[in-house]
């Protein structure tokens, strides 16, 4: 067989393997989330950590420009080499797929969380309706606590820096609930993407090949200890967006800073109050109407932020990374993000808030 034919195989097989693999979650569990990518992820937090600047965003840009390069130099053989061409593509193609599994992909077929903390995922209208109360009752406390007044909306006094850093104590203290969320070796940066990623409608991504977290230094402050814990989620083996956004939650309430607590209860909140105006929109304004006004004003500094970067490949990019995640096993595609609402109001009826 001709060698230029072997690495397009392999791609084959690669994608064959993974319609297997969803019905091995124990083994990807046990082999892989829990024992090589620990290795893995430990030795790229070591190794690019401590560089002040983003190692994968560099290596993105420079691939990018490569692949340009490459196809405006062969331009002008496509229509008499074209098979060779797209072979090229093809076994590119299937290293770059098999180093984004073996690195960190494969947390995708992992144990799913519901199942590893015993946690439900149905609830009630009533049970979403009470600890959407709750939420209201502990943002407008903290809130109230920071500002002393129900009006003021809430600026973050501390630089990004400072953020990532302190991160690391509501990760601490999350682990001694749950040693799973253990956290080791910090690798959290701003990404050197930000504009783009802004364009696009991201807070972040975790570099899956230098197991980097990548924050969007443009969003508004009172959401970046929240966004950056989510993306540390990612770095210790979380891939479903869901859990995620659970972890990323817990981790900011468990700091004992009170900003850090006001960046994931207010998360958490307007996801609740978004479910229920899509559910009842007599129910939204009642409990909007319970919600401090300094909430809702960061709401709106959030709202506002987003809507002017919004464009057409906003949502060329929603519906591309929609069906990425349906592709890798998230079967709700971006609706996932939401559904970590269903681990959080079952998490909650055991747990105090």
């Amino acid at each position: 067989m001709k060698s230029k034919y072997i690495l397009p195989l392999f791609l084959l097989m690669q994608i064959i393997f993974l319609r297997i693999l969803p019905f091995f979650p124990d083994f990807v569990e046990g082999a892989y989330s829990n024992n090589l990518y620990i290795r893995i992820s430990h030795f790229s937090r070591i190794l690019f950590g401590k560089i002040p600047f983003s190692v994968g965003d560099c290596i993105y840009a420079v691939l990018i420009l490569s692949v340009i390069g490459w196809f405006w130099k062969t331009r002008k053989t496509w229509k008499t080499d074209w098979k060779d061409h797209l072979l090229k593509i093809l076994g590119k193609i299937s290293v770059f797929y098999f180093l984004f599994h073996l690195l960190w992909a494969f947390n995708y077929y992992r144990e799913p969380l519901f199942q590893k903390m015993e946690i439900k995922r149905e609830y009630t209208d009533a049970e979403l309706l009470e600890f959407t109360l709750k939420l209201i009752r502990k943002t407008n406390d903290i809130q109230f606590q920071i500002t002393k007044n129900d009006s003021s909306k809430i600026i973050f006094p501390y630089s990004q820096k400072e953020a990532f850093k302190m991160n690391l104590v509501g990760y601490e203290n999350l682990s001694k609930e749950h040693p799973y969320f253990k956290y080791e070796i910090l690798s959290v940066k701003k990404s050197l993407f930000s504009l783009p990623l802004t364009y696009m409608g991201f807070g972040g991504y975790l570099n899956p090949f230098t197991n980097e977290a990548q924050v969007n230094d443009l969003l508004p402050m009172y959401n970046f200890p929240v966004t950056s814990c989510h993306e540390m989620a990612h770095q210790i083996g979380f891939a479903s967006e869901s859990e995620c956004n659970f972890i990323g939650v817990l981790a900011s309430v468990k700091n004992e800073n009170l900003y850090y607590k006001y960046s994931g209860y207010s998360f958490a909140l307007h996801y609740c109050l978004g479910i229920w105006q899509a559910k009842n929109d007599k129910i939204f304004e009642q409990l909007k109407k319970r919600t401090h006004i300094g909430i809702l004003k960061n709401y709106q500094e959030s709202h506002d932020f987003w809507k002017q970067y919004h464009t057409p490949i906003d949502t060329g990019f929603e519906i591309f990374y929609d069906n990425f995640l349906k592709t890798n096993n998230q079967k709700d595609g971006m609706d996932s993000y939401s559904k970590f609402i269903d681990l959080m109001v079952n998490y909650y009826k055991t747990e105090k808030l």
